[in-house]
Protein backbone atom coordinates (compact mmCIF):
# COMPACT_ATOMS: atom_id res chain seq x y z
CA UNK A 1 0.00 0.00 0.00
CA UNK A 2 1.24 3.78 -0.97
CA UNK A 3 1.29 5.62 2.23
CA UNK A 4 1.44 9.47 2.17
CA UNK A 5 3.87 10.52 4.74
CA UNK A 6 4.86 13.82 6.13
CA UNK A 7 7.52 15.86 7.87
CA UNK A 8 6.17 18.54 9.75
CA UNK A 9 9.36 20.98 11.28
CA UNK A 10 8.88 24.27 13.41
CA UNK A 11 10.93 27.35 11.98
CA UNK A 12 11.97 27.96 15.05
CA UNK A 13 15.76 26.94 14.45
CA UNK A 14 18.28 25.29 12.06
CA UNK A 15 17.70 21.16 11.08
CA UNK A 16 20.07 19.37 12.62
CA UNK A 17 21.47 15.76 12.75
CA UNK A 18 17.85 14.71 14.57
CA UNK A 19 15.69 16.69 12.27
CA UNK A 20 17.20 15.47 9.42
CA UNK A 21 16.82 11.36 10.14
CA UNK A 22 13.56 12.34 10.78
CA UNK A 23 12.70 14.08 7.60
CA UNK A 24 14.91 11.22 5.61
CA UNK A 25 12.46 8.29 7.48
CA UNK A 26 9.41 9.76 6.86
CA UNK A 27 10.75 10.22 3.42
CA UNK A 28 11.69 6.72 3.00
CA UNK A 29 8.10 5.13 4.42
CA UNK A 30 6.52 6.95 1.90
CA UNK A 31 8.28 4.84 -0.85
CA UNK A 32 8.49 5.30 -4.82
CA UNK A 33 4.67 5.06 -5.12
CA UNK A 34 3.54 7.30 -2.25
CA UNK A 35 3.47 10.40 -1.39
CA UNK A 36 5.87 12.63 0.94
CA UNK A 37 4.70 16.12 1.96
CA UNK A 38 6.25 19.19 3.74
CA UNK A 39 4.34 20.94 6.33
CA UNK A 40 5.26 24.19 8.31
CA UNK A 41 4.32 23.73 11.37
CA UNK A 42 4.82 28.11 12.82
CA UNK A 43 2.08 28.68 14.84
CA UNK A 44 4.35 30.01 17.52
CA UNK A 45 4.80 33.57 16.09
CA UNK A 46 7.37 34.92 18.91
CA UNK A 47 10.16 32.00 17.95
CA UNK A 48 9.39 31.46 14.60
CA UNK A 49 11.66 33.28 11.92
CA UNK A 50 11.44 33.61 8.25
CA UNK A 51 14.93 32.80 7.73
CA UNK A 52 14.72 29.59 9.78
CA UNK A 53 12.16 28.52 7.15
CA UNK A 54 14.27 29.10 4.34
CA UNK A 55 16.92 26.85 5.39
CA UNK A 56 14.31 24.13 6.11
CA UNK A 57 13.95 24.35 2.58
CA UNK A 58 17.63 24.83 1.49
CA UNK A 59 18.87 21.95 3.78
CA UNK A 60 15.88 19.08 2.69
CA UNK A 61 16.86 19.77 -0.37
CA UNK A 62 20.68 19.57 0.02
CA UNK A 63 19.53 16.02 1.33
CA UNK A 64 18.09 15.38 -1.87
CA UNK A 65 14.71 15.40 -0.71
CA UNK A 66 11.57 15.97 -2.80
CA UNK A 67 7.99 17.12 -1.61
CA UNK A 68 4.83 17.55 -3.10
CA UNK A 69 3.68 21.49 -3.50
CA UNK A 70 2.43 23.60 -2.17
CA UNK A 71 3.74 23.27 0.87
CA UNK A 72 1.46 24.30 4.37
CA UNK A 73 1.87 26.23 6.20
CA UNK A 74 0.38 26.49 9.32
CA UNK A 75 0.58 30.17 10.17
CA UNK A 76 -1.31 31.32 7.33
CA UNK A 77 -4.78 29.02 8.55
CA UNK A 78 -5.42 30.62 11.53
CA UNK A 79 -8.91 31.00 10.58
CA UNK A 80 -9.57 27.53 9.69
CA UNK A 81 -8.60 26.43 13.34
CA UNK A 82 -10.46 28.78 14.65
CA UNK A 83 -13.50 27.49 13.25
CA UNK A 84 -12.72 24.07 14.31
CA UNK A 85 -12.14 25.36 17.80
CA UNK A 86 -15.93 26.77 17.45
CA UNK A 87 -17.09 23.77 16.48
CA UNK A 88 -15.38 21.99 20.03
CA UNK A 89 -17.31 25.27 21.40
CA UNK A 90 -20.39 24.71 20.49
CA UNK A 91 -20.01 21.13 21.32
CA UNK A 92 -19.66 22.13 25.01
CA UNK A 93 -16.11 20.27 25.43
CA UNK A 94 -13.92 23.51 25.57
CA UNK A 95 -13.90 25.86 28.43
CA UNK A 96 -11.81 29.04 29.10
CA UNK A 97 -9.26 28.79 31.69
CA UNK A 98 -8.01 31.67 33.13
CA UNK A 99 -5.26 30.64 35.87
CA UNK A 100 -1.46 31.97 35.36
CA UNK A 101 1.09 29.32 35.74
CA UNK A 102 1.68 30.63 38.88
CA UNK A 103 -2.22 29.66 39.88
CA UNK A 104 -1.77 26.28 38.32
CA UNK A 105 1.40 25.48 40.57
CA UNK A 106 -0.16 27.57 43.60
CA UNK A 107 -3.15 24.82 43.59
CA UNK A 108 -1.20 21.93 42.53
CA UNK A 109 1.04 21.93 45.80
CA UNK A 110 -2.38 22.52 47.79
CA UNK A 111 -3.83 19.77 46.17
CA UNK A 112 -0.35 17.21 46.80
CA UNK A 113 -1.51 17.08 50.44
CA UNK A 114 -4.08 14.98 49.21
CA UNK A 115 -2.75 11.50 48.56
CA UNK A 116 -5.91 10.44 46.21
CA UNK A 117 -5.65 13.12 43.93
CA UNK A 118 -3.23 12.62 40.43
CA UNK A 119 -1.15 15.98 39.83
CA UNK A 120 1.66 14.49 37.54
CA UNK A 121 1.15 12.95 34.26
CA UNK A 122 3.41 11.93 31.11
CA UNK A 123 3.63 16.19 30.08
CA UNK A 124 4.13 17.52 33.82
CA UNK A 125 1.64 18.87 36.19
CA UNK A 126 -1.99 17.89 35.31
CA UNK A 127 -4.17 21.41 35.50
CA UNK A 128 -6.08 21.04 38.33
CA UNK A 129 -9.87 22.16 36.66
CA UNK A 130 -9.71 25.39 38.48
CA UNK A 131 -11.99 27.53 35.74
CA UNK A 132 -14.02 24.36 35.45
CA UNK A 133 -16.55 24.80 36.79
CA UNK A 134 -16.89 29.08 36.56
CA UNK A 135 -20.49 30.27 35.56
CA UNK A 136 -20.62 31.69 31.67
CA UNK A 137 -21.88 34.65 33.14
CA UNK A 138 -18.11 34.80 35.22
CA UNK A 139 -16.60 33.36 32.23
CA UNK A 140 -18.26 36.25 29.78
CA UNK A 141 -17.24 38.81 32.49
CA UNK A 142 -13.58 38.39 32.72
CA UNK A 143 -13.10 37.69 28.82
CA UNK A 144 -15.15 41.05 27.85
CA UNK A 145 -12.85 42.56 30.75
CA UNK A 146 -10.27 41.14 28.56
CA UNK A 147 -8.10 39.03 30.24
CA UNK A 148 -5.50 36.18 28.91
CA UNK A 149 -6.97 33.18 28.91
CA UNK A 150 -6.44 29.67 27.36
CA UNK A 151 -9.41 27.38 26.07
CA UNK A 152 -8.76 23.49 27.50
CA UNK A 153 -11.11 20.42 26.23
CA UNK A 154 -13.41 19.03 29.23
CA UNK A 155 -11.34 15.40 28.97
CA UNK A 156 -13.53 13.59 31.17
CA UNK A 157 -16.55 14.34 28.86
CA UNK A 158 -14.51 14.00 25.46
CA UNK A 159 -13.43 10.42 26.74
CA UNK A 160 -17.46 9.96 27.17
CA UNK A 161 -18.60 11.15 24.07
CA UNK A 162 -15.67 8.32 21.90
CA UNK A 163 -15.17 5.79 24.23
CA UNK A 164 -12.33 3.45 24.05
CA UNK A 165 -9.64 3.96 21.78
CA UNK A 166 -6.72 2.54 20.48
CA UNK A 167 -4.07 3.04 17.65
CA UNK A 168 -1.28 1.57 15.76
CA UNK A 169 2.24 2.00 16.09
CA UNK A 170 4.53 -0.25 13.73
CA UNK A 171 6.74 -0.72 16.15
CA UNK A 172 4.31 -1.13 19.46
CA UNK A 173 1.47 -2.45 17.65
CA UNK A 174 -2.08 -1.30 18.88
CA UNK A 175 -2.10 1.17 21.90
CA UNK A 176 -5.00 1.77 23.94
CA UNK A 177 -5.79 5.42 24.08
CA UNK A 178 -5.56 7.09 27.47
CA UNK A 179 -5.66 10.77 26.82
CA UNK A 180 -7.20 11.01 30.46
CA UNK A 181 -3.87 10.94 32.16
CA UNK A 182 -2.74 14.72 30.72
CA UNK A 183 -6.09 16.13 32.15
CA UNK A 184 -7.84 19.31 30.40
CA UNK A 185 -5.26 20.06 27.96
CA UNK A 186 -5.18 23.79 26.16
CA UNK A 187 -6.10 23.22 22.62
CA UNK A 188 -6.09 26.99 21.72
CA UNK A 189 -5.57 31.01 23.39
CA UNK A 190 -6.90 34.43 23.54
CA UNK A 191 -4.33 35.60 20.97
CA UNK A 192 -3.58 32.19 19.14
CA UNK A 193 -6.55 30.38 17.85
CA UNK A 194 -4.53 26.96 18.26
CA UNK A 195 -2.30 24.47 19.53
CA UNK A 196 0.49 21.54 18.68
CA UNK A 197 -2.15 19.18 19.12
CA UNK A 198 -4.93 20.61 16.88
CA UNK A 199 -3.56 21.96 14.42
CA UNK A 200 -1.31 18.57 13.80
CA UNK A 201 -4.35 16.58 14.23
CA UNK A 202 -6.52 18.43 11.96
CA UNK A 203 -3.80 19.08 9.22
CA UNK A 204 -2.84 15.22 9.30
CA UNK A 205 -6.44 14.57 8.62
CA UNK A 206 -7.24 17.60 6.22
CA UNK A 207 -4.18 16.65 3.84
CA UNK A 208 -4.74 12.36 3.85
CA UNK A 209 -2.06 11.28 5.57
CA UNK A 210 -2.12 7.30 6.45
CA UNK A 211 0.81 6.96 8.19
CA UNK A 212 2.51 9.34 10.71
CA UNK A 213 6.30 8.82 11.55
CA UNK A 214 8.12 10.76 14.30
CA UNK A 215 10.40 10.26 17.22
CA UNK A 216 9.50 8.16 19.87
CA UNK A 217 9.68 11.28 22.14
CA UNK A 218 6.03 11.93 20.72
CA UNK A 219 4.58 9.01 21.49
CA UNK A 220 2.34 10.19 24.69
CA UNK A 221 0.88 12.62 22.26
CA UNK A 222 -0.50 10.39 20.31
CA UNK A 223 -2.82 9.43 23.04
CA UNK A 224 -4.54 12.87 22.92
CA UNK A 225 -4.74 13.03 18.68
CA UNK A 226 -6.34 9.66 18.78
CA UNK A 227 -9.18 11.47 20.78
CA UNK A 228 -9.55 14.61 18.70
CA UNK A 229 -9.37 12.32 15.47
CA UNK A 230 -12.62 10.48 17.01
CA UNK A 231 -14.56 13.21 18.15
CA UNK A 232 -13.88 15.01 14.24
CA UNK A 233 -14.47 11.77 13.12
CA UNK A 234 -11.78 11.79 10.65
CA UNK A 235 -9.28 8.63 9.81
CA UNK A 236 -7.21 7.84 12.03
CA UNK A 237 -3.59 7.07 10.20
CA UNK A 238 -1.03 4.56 11.36
CA UNK A 239 2.09 5.60 13.36
CA UNK A 240 5.42 4.45 13.51
CA UNK A 241 7.41 6.46 16.56
CA UNK A 242 11.14 6.45 15.65
CA UNK A 243 14.45 5.84 17.38
CA UNK A 244 15.55 9.23 18.67
CA UNK A 245 19.27 10.41 17.38
CA UNK A 246 21.47 11.03 20.56
CA UNK A 247 24.66 12.79 20.44
CA UNK A 248 27.94 11.36 22.20
CA UNK A 249 26.57 12.04 25.54
CA UNK A 250 23.38 10.63 25.36
CA UNK A 251 21.28 13.95 25.24
CA UNK A 252 19.27 14.83 22.28
CA UNK A 253 20.11 17.02 19.26
CA UNK A 254 18.94 20.35 19.63
CA UNK A 255 18.75 23.40 17.63
CA UNK A 256 20.91 25.74 20.05
CA UNK A 257 23.64 22.93 19.22
CA UNK A 258 24.80 24.94 16.23
CA UNK A 259 27.51 22.43 15.35
CA UNK A 260 25.66 19.91 14.63
CA UNK A 261 22.93 21.81 12.07
CA UNK A 262 23.00 20.70 8.87
CA UNK A 263 24.47 23.99 7.67
CA UNK A 264 27.33 23.70 10.10
CA UNK A 265 28.20 20.63 8.72
CA UNK A 266 28.14 21.53 5.45
CA UNK A 267 30.20 25.15 5.98
CA UNK A 268 32.70 22.99 7.17
CA UNK A 269 32.90 20.83 4.01
CA UNK A 270 30.68 17.59 4.38
CA UNK A 271 29.01 16.76 1.66
CA UNK A 272 25.33 14.74 1.61
CA UNK A 273 26.98 11.45 1.29
CA UNK A 274 29.10 12.12 4.19
CA UNK A 275 25.97 12.97 6.24
CA UNK A 276 23.99 10.09 5.02
CA UNK A 277 26.99 7.57 5.83
CA UNK A 278 27.34 9.19 9.70
CA UNK A 279 23.37 9.03 9.99
CA UNK A 280 23.61 5.32 9.09
CA UNK A 281 26.90 4.87 11.83
CA UNK A 282 24.86 6.56 14.46
CA UNK A 283 21.77 4.22 13.85
CA UNK A 284 23.19 0.72 13.74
Amino acid sequence: MADVTRFAPSPTGFLHLGTAYSALFAAAAAGPKGRFLLRIEGIDAGRSRPEFEEAIYEDLAWLGLVWEQPVRRQAAHFAEYAAVVARLKDDGLLYPCFCTRADIQREIAGAASAPHLTTIGPDGPIYPGTCRHLSSAEQHRRIDAGEAYALRLRMADAVATTGPLVWHDAARGEVKATPEIFGDVVLARKDVPTSYHLACTWDDALQGVTLVTRGEDLVPVTHIHRLLQALWNVPTPRYHHHRLLTAPDGAKFSKRDQSLTLRSLREAGNSRDDVIALLGEMTR
